[in-house]
Parts: structure tokens; C-alpha cells; sequence
């Protein structure tokens, strides 16, 4: 029987709820906690480090499941701006919308969004796996250097200018390219990775071959790549 904690924000401060999820890792793992009626709080479920599941049962604020290690991450509603924000590893997933920097500068971990993202989604990624259901708004992918987006619906302007060896799927329509950022063939390697985040994300009745890859053109890079083991 699964272990769970419930939690009401109307009756219990964040600060002691954030208090218990930064608990001891080795009674955590492995339970459910359940929090209700967040209101769009910021900072819920921040810099966890345990093998812990949690719901949140409405809309978070800013900054939900950042820093995130290990730890199963639900919004069950919609989240504002940051949500998985430096995520290590683990696994966050957003029913809703969510807002701005989306995944932003995330390392690790898989970022699920069934809604739309907001602007600068996934910006400076450096290796983890975002996936969006909807659209997502300008600069996303800015700047970054690792990982994968992946994006059902549309993509606004300006999609990933100035990007490094990041892949951008999209499926939809993209309004306009950003600096450097070019359509790249979409190899074995990269179809494979797709059709797993697809299946990962709960899409896996998605064809890939629906949707268009992008990339770096490198031409912003200060090193040549090919030559990159004589820096």
C-alpha cells in the first residue's frame, strides 16, 4: 500500500511542507505527498533530492520543481514561470500551461507540459528532455547547449537562435529561426530519440515522422567542433 502524506496550503505554510519534502531521503523514498490547494504559491516542491512523488492539486507559482534530483514532480493545474527550472534529474510533469523559461537551463530529467509553454522555453538547456503538447512562444531553445525539445503544436520566433548541440523537434509550424539555428536531416539516431520522449511523455501514438528536426548551423561556434580535441 503506498505510503501518503496530504498537506493543505489554505492550513499548512509552504515553509513547512518544503521543510518535510527536504526530510530524510531514506524515509521519503518511495512515498506520495499531496498537496492541496496551492493557489499558485511560488517555489513549491523546490530542490528535491529524494525518490518522492508529489502532486500538486492545482496551479503553482513561479519556480515549481526546481532544482528538482530524483523526484516525480506533478502540477495538476497550471504553472508560472521556471517550473523545473535547473532540473538534475527526475521527472516533472505540467497538465496545464506553463509559463515562461519552462525547463530553463535544466541539466537533466524529462519536463512534460501537455499545455502550451510560454516564451524562452527550454532557454539555455544543457542536457535535459523537454516535451511540449502545445505551442511554445519566442526564443525558445535560446542559447541552448544540450539536450532535446520537443514540440507538438507550434513554435513562435526566433527558435533557437544562438543554439549549440541542442535537437528541436517540431511538428507544427515555426514563425521564424533564430541565429544559427537551421532544419537538419532527421537521421536514425535523432528518430530513435524522438519516438522514446514520445513514448516517455505519453504520445506515443504520435508518428515521427510528423515532425521536422533543427539544429545547430555552428557557424557562432569559436572552435571548430571536428577539431575540437586539439583545445
Amino acid at each position: 500500500m503506498e505510503n501518503i502524506t496530504n498537506f493543505d496550503l489554505d492550513t499548512t505554510p509552504l515553509r513547512e511542507v518544503n521543510q518535510f519534502l527536504h526530510g530524510d531521503s531514506s524515509k521519503l523514498n518511495g512515498q506520495c505527498v499531496k498537496i492541496q490547494n496551492p493557489n499558485g504559491a511560488h517555489n513549491i516542491a523546490v530542490g528535491l533530492k529524494a525518490d518522492v512523488k508529489v502532486a500538486i492539486q492545482g496551479h503553482a507559482g513561479y519556480y515549481a520543481a526546481g532544482m528538482n534530483q530524483l523526484a516525480t514532480v506533478v502540477v495538476e493545474g497550471s504553472a508560472g514561470t521556471g517550473v523545473a527550472e535547473n532540473m538534475m534529474s527526475g521527472y516533472v510533469h505540467v497538465k496545464g500551461f506553463a509559463s515562461n523559461a519552462a525547463g530553463a537551463t535544466a541539466q537533466g530529467g524529462l519536463l512534460v507540459i501537455d499545455g502550451d509553454a510560454g516564451l524562452r522555453c527550454g532557454i539555455s538547456l544543457k542536457g535535459a528532455d523537454i516535451v511540449v503538447g502545445g505551442s511554445v512562444g519566442s526564443f525558445s531553445a535560446f542559447m541552448a547547449q544540450a539536450g532535446n525539445l520537443v514540440i507538438l503544436g507550434d513554435a513562435g520566433d526566433a527558435l533557437g537562435d544562438s543554439l549549440y548541440e541542442v535537437r528541436i523537434f517540431v511538428r507544427g509550424k515555426v514563425k521564424s529561426l533564430g541565429a544559427d539555428c537551421e532544419e537538419k536531416p532527421m537521421d536514425d539516431e535523432a528518430k530513435k530519440i524522438l519516438t522514446d520522449l514520445l513514448r516517455k511523455s505519453g504520445h506515443q501514438d504520435v508518428s515521427p515522422d510528423s515532425f521536422k528536426l533543427f539544429g545547430s548551423a555552428r557557424t557562432l561556434y569559436n572552435f571548430h567542433v571536428d577539431h575540437a580535441g586539439a583545445y
